[in-house]
């Protein structure tokens, strides 16, 4: 059946009155057909509107077949006549977004002779993949000659040219198209098939703003986000910041260098740490008296590698198995057991079993973590495992 695609005639048409032709039954609920319909069934890398019709909420549009339907969650009478509303923030919001990424591809086509060979609208930002690499300094021209270009209020025209016509016209599409082909052009910037609604003028996309970008299949993956999005975005990384400022009393403006400054007292700090902790591991150590039999610690401050330094040493002092403890009964153990004398990795199932342990490792050395109390693993570490 036929319905008229009115948002082909104005993308702004937010509320409109329309006929029932069908309603079917199908496995995703009721589908509606309409005589005519502003909503926008899926398709171009823009997902389908959403909103109501009478009663009945729109939850997905599609067109299958030529079809065009509208699956809600109740069914409509066929002959009865229905108000449609779109949820028309969601709607703009798509159209700035989509608009917005036609600038950008348009501009990358024009200047550096990329492709768009992928394209997702998202909850908060637009993926755009293209065919070459594209340097942050070229992205950084691309996104000021696009906000320019929206600064301009250029016109957006989408049109149906005549067969004879499109053989003569130049456009962007990533399929070979010969009939019913749209053209959506913005004059001195892209001119691109598509079947998606458009702003009317390029100043309705708003601010155009490329968030990040990487390396993605011999070209460059982007997120970009236009109109509300880029306000989402923008206000985000602005609470973000002025928590930062606030944290660490500095300016706003000024906050990396206060976060570099951080960094450097924090790695001078570990640098310290490390240092005190090796005086304790050779104290630690150097009291120990030497055994033929093993030797078992217990410590809540050493981190892993200090650990690992402490059983190097303990391992000096004992024929049996040096073995280091890290944690309290009630959060449990990390271990790391060390040996000269005994097979660790040929004992590890051994070990953990008595442990109630799990880890493994190399013949000199294993690690790993048991949830047993230090009284019980002292008490396991008596035996003579060689």
């Amino acid at each position: 059946m036929y319905t008229e695609k009115i948002y082909y005639k104005d993308s702004h048409i937010f509320k409109f009155c329309a006929t029932v032709l069908e309603c079917r039954d199908t496995e995703k609920g009721p589908a509606v057909i309409l005589d005519k319909t502003a909503f926008f069934p899926e398709g171009g890398g823009q997902q389908a509107d959403t909103g109501s019709l009478g009663a009945a909420k729109v939850l997905d549009v599609q067109e299958l077949r030529g079809e065009i339907l509208h699956y809600c969650d109740r069914a409509l009478n066929p002959g009865e006549t229905v108000e449609g509303c779109l949820d028309a923030e969601q709607r703009l919001t798509r159209m700035q977004n989509h608009s917005g990424e036609h600038v950008v591809s348009g501009l990358a086509h024009k200047l550096f002779g990329c492709e768009n060979v992928g394209f997702h609208i998202g909850e908060d930002f637009v993926t755009i993949d293209f065919d070459r690499e594209l340097s942050w300094e070229q992205l950084m021209e691309i996104e000021t000659l696009a906000n320019r270009a929206v600064r301009d209020d250029l016109p957006v025209s989408c049109t149906f040219p005549e067969p004879e016509e499109l053989k003569t016209l130049e456009y962007r599409s990533k399929l070979e198209l010969t009939e019913n082909v749209r053209i959506v052009e913005i004059p001195g910037v892209d001119r691109c098939a598509c079947c998606a609604p458009h702003v009317q003028h390029t100043g309705e996309i708003g601010l155009i703003k490329v968030l990040e970008s990487e390396r993605h299949r011999g070209g460059v993956r982007l997120n970009l986000a236009c109109g509300m999005l880029a306000l989402k975005d923008y206000r985000t990384k602005q609470d973000n910041i002025s928590a930062i400022s606030q944290a660490l009393s500095a300016k706003r403006h000024e906050t990396a260098a206060a976060v570099e400054r951080l960094l450097q007292e924090q790695q001078k700090s570990k640098e310290r740490i490390a240092a005190v902790s090796m005086e304790l591991v050779r104290h630690m150590a150097a009291s120990r008296e030497k055994t033929e039999g093993n030797i078992c610690v217990f410590d809540n401050v050493l981190d892993e590698v200090a650990l690992r330094e402490l059983v190097n040493m303990l391992m000096e002092k004992c024929e049996g198995i040096a073995a280091a403890f890290s944690g309290d009964d009630e959060r449990g153990y990390r271990y790391i057991m060390g040996s000269r004398n005994v097979d660790l990795k040929a004992r590890a199932k051994e070990l953990n079993a008595l442990i109630n342990g799990r880890g493994g490792g190399k013949p000199r050395m294993i690690q790993g973590s048991t949830t047993a109390a230090a009284e019980s693993i002292a008490r396991a570490m008596e035996r003579d495992f060689r």
